[in-house]
């Protein structure tokens, strides 16, 4: 890696070169559907191809670091390109410009929802059975390409079985822990991965304060929530800890905010299945499903306050970690671990699957029917996850009709 103290970083530069970055990743979270594998393809055609910012072996650097750090890996990535590009304000216009259209859409449905009668209407249900199948393609879609051998897969089907035993978001935090620490030991011989060499406008002491903010947070937040007993303590915490300690992407965050927010009553199971389904049939990051569900606690503010707890731990992790990264991945048996967290995050999102998405959507042959239905269309047919919202709310509706 080159010194990343450089005359190319700071100054006027760095702030028109923002401002480029900010009108690029605008238009890519207007146009870009289908989750994170697919905003990766839109990323390299946009920041690799066309705009020629950085070279794909640079890119796919990015990516792998991305998928090693828990968060919203699209997210981070387009942080991470606008860091090289433009240095923190470049990673902060990255975010801001992909993050904001989905982030008002899920808040305007938030709204729509609250302020109307329609949380027993089948085409909300249709959404519920939609989210099912989007996440069995999840589960479906990483298992062919995370999970490489037997043990892999025995580690993702004991996570599974040990959830559905201990279901809570602190036996999920120690299930991916035993998971990296059991992968460690037994890929402690694993190569580490190449290495970059690439300009990276975060000087080394900052990024290590950014990372010491993080932890600072993710410590001291579980204190104040329960001392002061403040609703906006306790939203900023169960958002805070779900964007720190998710990995594998927007899907996985759904059982750890499953677990926070409705056993307290914060949202109810229905209307936080119901928005999980709308969420996908918007462009841009699935973590913008917190701007619905803070809508729901909290009204616009609330929206405001759980996007940006959820969405923090992943700048400061991204920006932190960077100027160190080739370092890191160098270490012994980094890959092996990350080999095995992905595994045991495959296992969570199956025990998700079953509870509460299956459970709470599908109550008759005909719901699930429609699922079938669904998943061969997003499988087999590779229909975009918005038609599947269409289709999932339709279906719902002549299910009602035929069969009240």
């Amino acid at each position: 890696m080159k010194k990343n103290d450089t005359p190319e970083c700071g100054g006027k530069a760095n702030f028109l070169s923002a401002l480029e970055v900010l009108a690029v990743s605008f238009k890519l979270g207007l146009t870009s559907f289908g989750g994170p594998i697919a905003h990766i393809g839109y990323f390299q055609n946009e920041y690799v191809y066309k705009k020629k910012w950085l070279d794909q072996k640079t890119f796919t650097d990015m990516v792998a670091l991305c998928q090693f750090l828990p968060g919203p890996a699209s997210s981070q990535l387009g942080i991470a390109v606008g860091t090289i590009k433009a240095g923190i304000p470049g990673g902060i216009a990255a975010w801001t410009g992909f993050t904001v259209p989905s982030f008002i859409m899920m808040v305007v449905f938030a709204l729509f929802l609250k302020g109307s009668d329609f949380s027993a209407s089948h085409w909300v249900h249709g959404l519920k059975i939609v989210a099912v199948a989007i996440v069995a393609q999840a589960v479906l879609s990483m298992w062919l390409n995370l999970i490489k051998n037997r043990t892999q897969a025995a580690a993702a089907l004991v996570s599974a079985a040990f959830l559905m035993f201990f279901k809570s978001a602190f036996t999920q935090i120690i299930v991916i822990a035993a998971a990296g620490a059991v992968g460690r030991f037994i890929n402690r011989d694993m190569p580490p991965g190449p290495s970059y060499d690439e300009i990276i406008c975060v000087k080394k002491r900052t990024a290590a304060f950014l990372l010491l903010i993080f932890f600072i947070l993710l410590i001291a937040l579980p204190v104040l929530k329960n001392s002061s007993g403040s609703v906006w303590i306790a939203i900023t915490d169960s958002f805070y800890r779900a964007g720190s300690l998710v990995f594998g992407g927007g899907h996985v965050v759904l059982p750890l905010l499953e677990e926070e927010l409705v056993p307290s009553g914060l949202v109810s199971g229905g209307d936080f299945i119901a928005g999980y389904g709308a969420a996908q049939a918007i462009p841009g990051p699935l973590f913008t499903f917190s701007g619905y569900l803070g809508a729901m606690i909290k009204g616009v503010p609330g929206a405001a306050a759980a996007l940006a707890a959820i969405f923090l731990p992943a700048y400061l992790l991204i920006t932190g970690v960077l100027p160190f990264w080739n370092h890191l991945r160098n270490m012994p048996g980094i890959r092996g671990a990350l080999s095995f967290v992905n595994a045991s995050v495959v296992g969570i999102l199956l025990s998700a699957l079953y509870d509460p998405l299956f459970k709470s959507a599908v109550n008759s042959r005909q719901d699930f029917a429609l699922t079938l239905l669904l998943l061969t269309m997003l499988t087999v047919y590779k229909i975009p996850p918005w038609f599947a919202v269409i289709a999932g709310a339709a279906g719902s509706m002549l299910i009602g009709i035929y069969y009240p």
